[in-house]
């Protein structure tokens, strides 16, 4: 299951302690990169493109409120 996330007009809240900035997330994610290896043998990645990406959880950085974040709508600026 992946959750939704933040766009343009929303934002995530704790409903805990109603944190608005930090957050941790598990996200998974499957990329296409670019590398270019140097002949000494370390890598470097150059390009990366995201495929595919899902957040399966969101929890609140402060008080660790798994399961209690939620999207709210942003304030009109």
């Amino acid at each position: 299951m992946s959750l939704a996330v933040p766009t343009s007009t929303t934002r995530w809240r704790c409903t805990q302690c109603g944190n608005l900035t930090r957050f941790d997330l598990v996200r998974t994610s499957r990329t296409r990169e670019f590398w270019h290896q140097q002949l000494s043998g370390e890598p470097t990645v150059e390009e990366s493109e995201v495929l595919e990406s899902s957040v399966e959880s969101v929890a609140c950085r402060w008080c660790a409120g798994g399961g209690l974040v939620e999207l709210i709508d942003r304030p009109a600026s």
